[in-house]
């Protein structure tokens, strides 16, 4: 009796640490959530001329069924995932690159280089996204009046430039997040592992690849979970780059067809497409971790 009352006693004063956790939880995160899925399910409907105020009828998955037809938000959706197929390895890539530099014992001015590699980050995003569009712009681009001075006739504003450009934003923008989170994962390897490695006649390069990479591989698959999920929430870059870009639809994105849907008051249809959008990155990271978790066992 004795034990049975200590134990309910431990799981009443564990109950009240994770109670106000579990209340901000659901109000923060899960109601916003419930309600937007609440929304998907009504649209506006307007009577006779549309001058009298729209009402609001249950529509069941017709908003569903009205984002999958819609050209234009299926468009976004193919778009960013092709942004992302390409950017993300590459900027996954470079991140490793410069964590494992940074993790050499023969770099110099290490912390000078950390600094320089994360500070992209620690700029505000629409800042950066100013800038670049400073870079970018026609009749303003440094860039494109070096290209023009050799010769070549660039635009880095133009439709089959825009992904690049963005991606290129992206890249600059999140390598040093990425970076440091590898790196931290380098620095938690026991030295004593490339020491044996070095007495054995191994490179810096063999024991980066045979070595330091395997053992940081929860470090490269938490990035690209968290790179993926950006992705799929692609807006600031291309918000600011279309001051400099009419020709950046305004459904680039699908944060920015949600966005268009709230300006124009149809709130169940921005819901749908949040929805929608929420549903894809949740796949796509869960089936990349499932991908992840299966090699991982075969190897």
């Amino acid at each position: 009796m004795a034990v049975s009352r200590h134990a309910r006693r431990r799981v009443g004063t564990a109950a009240a640490f994770l109670l106000p956790f579990a209340l901000l939880f659901a109000l923060v995160y899960l109601a916003p959530i419930g309600y937007t899925v609440y929304q998907s399910l009504f649209k506006l409907h307007r009577d006779g001329l549309g001058l009298s105020a729209p009402t609001k009828v249950f529509a069941g998955l017709g908003n569903y069924a009205d984002a999958l037809h819609d050209k234009d938000f299926r468009a976004a959706l193919l778009r960013v995932l092709l942004i992302g197929v390409v950017q993300v390895p590459v900027m996954l890539g470079v991140a490793l690159l410069l964590a494992l530099l940074l993790d050499a014992k023969s770099t110099l001015f290490k912390r000078f280089f950390r600094l320089a590699f994360f500070l992209p980050y620690a700029l505000p995003g629409v800042v950066g996204a100013l800038m670049w569009s400073y870079l970018v712009a026609p009749g303003l681009s440094p860039i494109t009046a070096a290209a023009h001075s050799l010769g070549l006739h660039l635009d880095l504003t133009s439709d089959a430039m825009l992904a690049p450009t963005i991606g290129n934003m992206l890249t600059w923008a999140w390598t040093g997040y990425n970076m440091l989170i590898i790196y931290s994962a380098l620095q938690a390897i026991p030295p004593e592992l490339a020491e044996a490695a070095r007495m054995d006649g191994c490179s810096a390069w063999r024991i980066a690849w045979h070595v330091k990479i395997p053992i940081v591989r929860p470090a490269l698959v938490l990035t690209t979970v968290f790179s993926i999920i950006g992705t799929a929430q692609l807006y600031n870059e291309p918000a600011v780059l279309q001051h400099v870009a009419p020709n950046l639809s305004s459904s680039y994105t699908p944060i920015f067809a949600a966005y268009n849907a709230v300006n124009d008051n149809n709130f169940g249809y921005a819901a749908t497409e949040s929805v929608v959008l929420a549903v894809l990155a949740f796949v796509l990271s869960f089936g990349f971790l499932k991908l992840v978790q299966r090699r991982g066992a075969v190897l």
